[in-house]
C-alpha cells in the first residue's frame, strides 16, 4: 500500500515513519495506558515519541499527597521536554491530565504556553483544551464526568469546565491511592461510573486520566448510552491529529475518531 506523499518545497529530507507529522508525547513514568493507547490509534505517517515525566514518589492517597505529585511534574516536566526535543518533533501532546486542568482555563493556558515555550515554541495539544474542543463540537451542556483524581482534583476539573461554559452536575472520582493503582481499575468499574454520572439531562460524559483504559469502552459506551463519551485519550489524539490538518478517520475508539 502507498500513500500520498505531501508537498515539500523547501527540499527538507523527512522522516521515513513520521513524514506527516512527528509527535513529542510527555507522559509520567507511572502510566500504562496513554502509550499503548495512543499506538493504537495511530495513523499512517504519524509517528508518537515518548518522554516520560520522572514520579519519585506514587502517593496519591490524600489531597495533600495528589499536590506533591504535582509539584514533582513541574519540575520533571521540564527535564522530560528537553529530552523529547532531541528527536526534533513537530508538535507537543500531553500525555498526562490532571496538571491541564489545574487552577481551571487560566491554569491550562498558562501551562500550555510554558510548554510551548520549553519546546521552542511547538505548538501543543492539553487534554483538557480537547475535552474543551470536543464538547464545543457536541454542542452539550451539562456533563458527567469520570476521574481517578482525590477530591482536590475532581473540584479542579469541575472548575475547568465551569469556567469554560459547561455545567458538571456529576462526577465521580476513584480516588486511586497511588499513580500506578490508575490503570489497575477495570472496565466493569468503569462502565458503572458512567452509568453513575449518566442521567437524561445530561447531554455528554466525559473520562479525564490518561492512566485509565477508557478508549474502547467509550466507544461501545456511546451506543447504548445514546449520547456522546468522551475519553481524554482519545480526545487528545483527535485534537493533535486535526490541529496538524490530518483528517484521517480511525474507527473502534469513538465518535470523535471516526466522524469529526
Amino acid at each position: 500500500m502507498s500513500y500520498p506523499t505531501i508537498p515539500n518545497p523547501t527540499g527538507q529530507r523527512r522522516d521515513a515513519l513520521g513524514w506527516r507529522a512527528k509527535f513529542g508525547v510527555l507522559a509520567p513514568s507511572t502510566n500504562t495506558i496513554v502509550e499503548p493507547d495512543f499506538y493504537m490509534m495511530r495513523v499512517p505517517g504519524v509517528t508518537a515519541h515518548f518522554g516520560r515525566i520522572h514520579i519519585h514518589n506514587q502517593n496519591l492517597s490524600s489531597d495533600d499527597a495528589f499536590e506533591e505529585l504535582l509539584r514533582q511534574i513541574r519540575v520533571e516536566i521540564n527535564y522530560c521536554i528537553d529530552r523529547v526535543m532531541t528527536c526534533e518533533p513537530d508538535y507537543m501532546v500531553m500525555g498526562m491530565s490532571a496538571e491541564t486542568f489545574w487552577d481551571g482555563m487560566d491554569g491550562n493556558r498558562a501551562f500550555k504556553q510554558r510548554v510551548s515555550e520549553r519546546a521552542n515554541g511547538l505548538d501543543v495539544a492539553t487534554g483538557a483544551e480537547a475535552c474543551e474542543k470536543a464538547l464545543q463540537l457536541f454542542g452539550a451542556k451539562k456533563i458527567g464526568v469520570v476521574t481517578p483524581y482525590q477530591p482536590i482534583g475532581d473540584r479542579n476539573v469541575v472548575r475547568f469546565f465551569n469556567d469554560i461554559g459547561f455545567d458538571v452536575p456529576k462526577i465521580k472520582g476513584f480516588r486511586c491511592p497511588t499513580a500506578i493503582a490508575i490503570a489497575h481499575v477495570q472496565e466493569d468499574e468503569l462502565r458503572d461510573a458512567l452509568m453513575e454520572v449518566n442521567g437524561d439531562d445530561i447531554d455528554a460524559l466525559v473520562q479525564v486520566g490518561t492512566n485509565l483504559s477508557m478508549v474502547r469502552l467509550a466507544d461501545e459506551a456511546e451506543r447504548w448510552l445514546k449520547k456522546p463519551v468522551i475519553a481524554i485519550n482519545a480526545a487528545t489524539w483527535w485534537h493533535a491529529l486535526r490541529q496538524n490538518g490530518i483528517q484521517d478517520k480511525v474507527y473502534g475508539c469513538g465518535s470523535l475518531l471516526r466522524e469529526f
